[in-house]
């Protein structure tokens, strides 16, 4: 009963789609107060947006590997972006160096995480940063492959041994329950009206790091 619950809502989801068109739909939304931001994200937003407001966004020439919606939105000095795969940040680094790079939703797809971390910090300016969002406890999605996992502390050693120093490194992660179940049976949840964000430490949905090259 609960597959055939989940599949009619998702064939009556697909359908509104169809009928207004994504981006529309999403407008639509957004004027009757409905966060179309993804339920996983919200919270890794607020936290690392408040990480880089602290160093100063206006100043910042920064590269978005892989670009979304949310970064490419904000006031940084510059604002420059690769796309993932055609920029392979395995094997691929930029002549030119940055302030702060961007990973956001990047990294599980890579397939030598270490090697595209040691080519951040080769991209980074001296005392740059690196802010990294990744996903834990979320369904495999393969665009193009899907890789790895990472809790906080995972994070936190895969940047140490690619070089930056474990004392310039922030991280977070947050999930509970609620939301990684409903992304595992409805795909990509919104947060909607305001779902739950209590914070379940054995349940991240979430991590993030921002690290800093000495």
């Amino acid at each position: 009963m609960g597959t055939s619950a989940a599949d009619a809502n998702g064939y009556l989801r697909s359908l509104v789609i169809r009928r207004f068109g994504r981006e529309a739909l999403k407008e639509k939304l957004k004027k009757l107060g409905f966060d179309t931001t993804h339920w996983v994200r919200v919270v890794a937003y607020r936290e690392t947006h408040a990480l880089i407001e602290e160093i100063a966004i206006n100043k910042l020439d920064v590269l978005e590997i892989a670009p979304g919606d949310y970064w490419r939105q904000l006031p940084f000095k510059s604002y420059t972006s690769v796309n993932y795969p055609d920029f392979d940040v395995c094997k691929d680094v930029l002549d030119r160096k940055f302030d702060l790079i961007i990973a956001d939703q990047v990294f599980e797809h890579v397939k030598v995480p270490w090697t595209a971390a040691c080519n951040v910090l080769r991209m980074l300016q001296p005392g740059g940063h690196f802010l990294i969002i990744v996903p834990f406890l979320l369904k495999v999605h393969g665009y193009p492959t899907d890789c790895t996992r990472w809790t906080e502390n995972g994070l936190k050693w895969l940047l140490e041994d690619a070089g930056f120093a474990d004392a310039d490194i922030r991280s977070g992660s947050w999930g509970n329950r609620q939301c990684a179940t409903a992304n595992f049976r409805h795909g990509w949840r919104m947060f909607g009206w305001g779902k739950s964000l209590k914070n379940e430490q054995d349940f991240p949905v979430m991590t993030w790091a921002l690290a800093k090259r000495q």
